[in-house]
């Protein structure tokens, strides 16, 4: 018995070592000082916003933009969701990654083959009495790698959180081509808003011009007050085509989102009814754990952990099962005969000891990108937290600015029904009544650009947010059914 013994507890001794050391290879942990702290409550808000917890995974799919009552824009996301292309790749890339996972996972299982050869050997692989001879054999073979020191489980942990980062991100993209739709179609509404405005000064400034023209050629003004009519028709001329050029671009930029090209692709004028979302008092800032920016940063971050575990494991032996069965005859008419069957078992241990710092470079290697993804992780909360606030305090002073740029729009009105009554009555000059004229049209057109930039901001802080601010609603958020044509007066 001790002679059997022995020479077995000899074999073993490796790999009862490395079983002791085994424990070494697992992931280091993460140190919870190094994760971002998350505030007590937004800035912004009033004190309206409820305590604010670190982000997690867990995207929205709400169907926000419907807030906006507007079923022109709910087309348009409807056909970025199905055609654009940014969404598209990021659907291939979570596809690719999944494939990477089934094929990480494929290691952790027995690999069966089969396979038949047919060898002619002479010389010193000759037979028994010299003469050169042929072997056949035909049969399967095994193998199973004995994961004792969790290397390929924690590849298969860092693939399936790669995956999941790539779902997040897949989430991420259609975000953001909802918003960008969103901001672009509003966008386009506010200029044709802004255009309407603008041409409506345009046709005004025309009839103020033929008749100061019958006027001068009357002789009752100068020639002074034609061309300073002349210089506001122009100038306001240019304003109107600079805006015509600005909205051909946002139109072929919302083509390209719904995976149109641009000479195919035309959003007709309409009237601008668009509603504008109001954000409910109260909203909890947890909704901030939605973002699948956050969430995609959050796994890569888990995923470069577990692979230092994988590195780390690099340093100890891979251990494998192996077998055959089959069948082998120098004729291949005896091949499969009973007489002829051939098998065997063996296990394989394999431990690099002289690698030239490969292993060691490796594991530094992994703790690097730890640390990046840490880092990138930390910068992604912070942003997301910008990124609300920013949106937040748009609001809060477009808000405010809307208000006093109403009164603005009225008091310009006001002025200028005045100054065309005083003009009539020869109590003012031509020049008061334009300057009267150019500041109304300012002002209304301030009132425009205010209304506009609500819109982006309340598109804005729905991204920030990581889609909608309702803790259980699917995108559904409250409505002013304010008409935008109508604001400022």
């Amino acid at each position: 018995m001790t002679l059997l013994n022995n020479p077995l507890r000899t074999a073993l001794a490796p790999l009862l070592v490395a079983l002791v050391l085994a424990g070494c290879a697992s992931a280091p942990a993460i140190d919870p000082a190094a994760l971002p702290t998350a505030p007590a409550a937004f800035k912004e808000g009033d004190g309206r916003w409820t305590q604010a917890v670190a982000p997690a995974d867990a995207p929205s799919d709400g169907t926000w933009w419907k807030a906006f009552a507007d079923p022109v824009l709910d087309g348009l996301v409807d056909r970025a969701l199905e055609r654009n292309n940014s969404i598209q790749i990021a659907a291939a890339r979570l596809a690719q990654s999944r494939a990477l996972l089934q094929a990480t996972d494929a290691d952790r299982s027995i690999q069966v083959g089969v396979g038949a050869d047919v060898t002619r050997q002479g010389g010193a692989l000759a037979n028994a009495s010299g003469a050169a001879g042929t072997l056949v054999r035909a049969g399967a073979n095994f193998s199973w790698e004995l994961d004792l020191f969790g290397r390929l489980a924690q590849a298969s942990n860092a693939a399936a959180l790669d995956a999941d980062s790539r779902a997040a991100l897949l989430h991420s993209a259609r975000l953001v081509v909802q918003a960008d739709v969103a901001r672009g179609y509003l966008a386009v509404r506010a200029l044709d808003a802004e255009r309407a405005l603008v041409r409506e000064t345009v046709g005004a400034y025309r009839d103020t011009l033929a008749l100061t023209e019958r006027r001068f050629e009357a002789g009752d003004i100068a020639e002074l007050d034609v061309a300073r009519v002349r210089t506001e028709l122009a100038a306001t001329e240019s304003d109107a085509l600079g805006l015509d050029r600005r909205r051909a671009e946002l139109e072929h930029a919302l083509a390209v989102l719904v995976g149109d090209a641009a000479s195919d692709f035309r959003l007709d004028v309409a009237d601008w009814r668009t509603a504008l979302p109001v954000i409910p008092a109260g909203v909890p800032s947890t909704v901030l754990v939605r973002r699948p920016d956050i969430a995609a940063a959050r796994q890569s971050m888990l995923a470069a952990q577990a692979r230092v575990g994988v590195a780390q494991a690099a340093w100890f032996p891979n251990i494998a099962l192996t077998g055959s069965g089959g069948f082998a005859s120098p004729d291949l008419g005896d091949l499969f005969k009973w007489s002829a069957r051939s098998w065997g078992i063996g296990a394989l241990l394999s431990l690099p000891i002289l690698d030239g710092g490969r292993r060691d470079a490796g594991v530094r290697n992994a703790n690097a990108e730890l640390d990046a993804a840490l880092a990138g992780y930390r910068e992604q909360v912070l942003v997301a937290f910008k990124d609300v606030e920013d949106q937040l305090s748009s609001l809060r002073l477009l808000a405010d600015q809307g208000e006093a740029q109403s009164r603005a729009v009225a008091s310009a009105s006001r002025a200028t029904v005045l100054s065309d009554v005083r003009y009539r009555n020869g109590l003012v000059s031509q020049l008061d009544l334009l300057d009267a004229r150019r500041s109304e049209l300012r002002n209304r057109r301030e009132a425009l650009q205010v209304r506009a930039a609500q819109y982006q901001a309340t598109v804005g802080l729905v991204r920030a947010l990581g889609g909608g601010w309702g803790p259980t609603e699917s995108g559904g958020v409250a409505a002013a059914r304010t008409a935008p044509g109508r604001a400022g007066g």
